[in-house]
């Protein structure tokens, strides 16, 4: 699907040949005396296009346009969320019939921030995975061309945007594949094409390089699969050696079981969806690679399965991590921490500015903030507020939960450094401290991306999430 950015105020768009327009109304429009501001307003007027946002009106061959179809869309007040919300009710409208060409125009100045959500949520609303099927039946739509009466100065929005929907979707495209299409081998198969784009290296390690590393709660986790674990490394370098580098670490665990303390049957198919860090973390460096900012990022990725057979680690086992520390496993389904905490102790190395560790972690996380808002620990202020901001910017919401060290009296164990859970209570809080014991050395962050990551029901798939938020994150800094 290609994007275009072209000068179209309502006149213009009224005479534009397409299969589709859509014409977003917001409640600071004010019609003009072209046909389709007089059609707009006669919607209005007549109630059948609602004065309320997300509401549309859909139109077949209607008179005086030169469209297929016309589609009027309430943006409400004009903010980011609510034009995002119009933009995919407009395109779920128009995207089942053979609609190869998309117009959307802007009936009121568009901000930087309502094209860039527009964007967004065309690439949303249209998505389709086709990976593992036999007869592939893709996008219908192949062009989109965003139409605003002014485009000064929004060419490198529009720009910035576009590059950020190719990186969602190459998340959403590796979070969607199953586990069988997704190995640790495969990941790291993904990892090397990327660096076959400008400034991007990639640096993959296997159970020898891992076990020389001394990654003991990595190995410990991947041992129960006959899949090999893959450490990979990602290197971006847009700026001076000497810049500090902000370190992303995606937890990539391709399926997870729960091993011995298995997970019940029910959705368990979901699991695939358990290297959405991962994803979000190949996603954030394709995006890189086209905007080139002036910055330096590491992408770690401890990719393995967790399945259980008789060399599966069990309940009350201790294994020794990377960092020294020794970890009694209590449940074998809190793996992502025991994966992390390995990846955490090796970003030591590259003196960060900031490290940020993005995992579909606990499912306490969902029950906390459901599917609308990430949950972002740190004991970092500065960080924390920048990660919180890019996410209010780039729609891509997370919340800051406590990390008082109360909270990790219930790791406290009499046989090891520390357990790997704690109680019911508290369970996301309770796994970030856990990993906050292996970050002493640089300011840290860690996103639980469990309720955002992936849809399900009818809707089931990947979203592509915190790429966004990541990236707002990392460009904001570069600035």
């Amino acid at each position: 699907m290609n994007f275009e950015l072209e000068t179209l105020d309502l006149s213009a768009a009224s005479k534009e040949k397409c299969d589709a327009l859509i014409v977003l109304i917001t409640s600071s429009f004010k019609p003009g005396k072209d046909a389709l501001s007089v059609l707009v307003a006669q919607a209005l007027k007549a109630g059948d296009l609602e004065n309320k946002a997300g509401k549309a009106l859909l139109l077949y061959r209607p008179t005086g346009l030169a469209c297929v179809r016309a589609v009027l869309v309430n943006g409400g007040d004009g903010s980011a969320n609510e034009v995002s919300k119009a933009v995919k009710t407009a395109v779920l409208a128009v995207k089942a019939g053979n609609v190869k060409k998309l117009v959307i125009c802007f009936a009121t100045l568009p901000q930087a921030a309502l094209l860039r959500a527009a964007v967004t949520a065309v690439a949303e609303a249209s998505y389709v995975f086709t990976t593992t099927k036999s007869k592939p039946e893709g996008r219908v739509i192949q062009r989109v061309v965003m139409g605003v009466s002014h485009p000064a100065g929004l060419k490198p929005v529009f720009d910035r945007a576009v590059a950020a929907v190719a990186g969602i979707e190459f998340a959403k495209e590796w979070a969607n594949r199953p586990a069988n299409y997704a190995t640790p081998a495969l990941l790291a198969g993904a990892a090397r094409s990327l660096a076959k784009l400008p400034n991007i290296k990639c640096e993959v390690l296997g159970p020898k390089q891992v076990k020389k590393l001394g990654m003991g709660s990595f190995m410990a986790v991947a041992q129960g699969s006959e899949e090999p674990l893959r450490f990979i490394v990602l290197r971006y370098d847009g700026a001076l050696k000497s810049e500090a580098p902000t370190v992303l670490v995606g937890k990539g665990i391709t399926f997870d079981s729960g091993g011995i303390s298995i997970k019940p049957a029910a959705d368990m198919d979901e699991m695939k969806f358990d290297m959405s860090g991962a994803a979000s973390v190949l996603g954030v460096f394709k995006v890189l690679a086209e905007l080139k900012p002036a910055i330096n990022v590491i992408g770690l990725i401890p990719a393995c399965e967790n399945l259980l057979d008789g060399r599966s680690i069990k309940p009350g086992d201790v294994v020794t991590s990377m960092s020294g520390q020794t970890i009694e496993i209590l449940n074998t389904d809190a793996e992502g921490r025991l994966v992390l905490c390995d990846a955490l102790t090796y970003a030591e190395r590259f003196k960060p500015r900031a490290v940020v560790d993005i995992a579909t972690l606990t499912g306490a996380c969902v029950v906390a903030l459901g599917a609308v808002r990430s949950g972002l620990f740190s004991a970092n202020d500065e960080l924390a507020a920048a990660l919180m901001s890019a996410g209010e910017t780039s729609l891509d919401l997370c919340w800051r939960l406590p990390l008082d060290d109360d909270y990790a009296e219930g790791l406290k164990t009499d046989f090891a450094d520390v357990a790997n859970v704690a109680g019911r209570a508290g369970g996301a809080i309770t796994a970030a401290k856990f990993l906050q014991r292996f970050t002493a050395k640089f300011p840290w962050a860690h996103l639980d991306i469990a309720g955002t990551a992936w849809k399900s029901g009818k809707a089931k798939g990947a979203t592509g999430r915190p790429v966004a938020l990541l990236l707002e994150y990392l460009l904001t800094s570069a600035k």
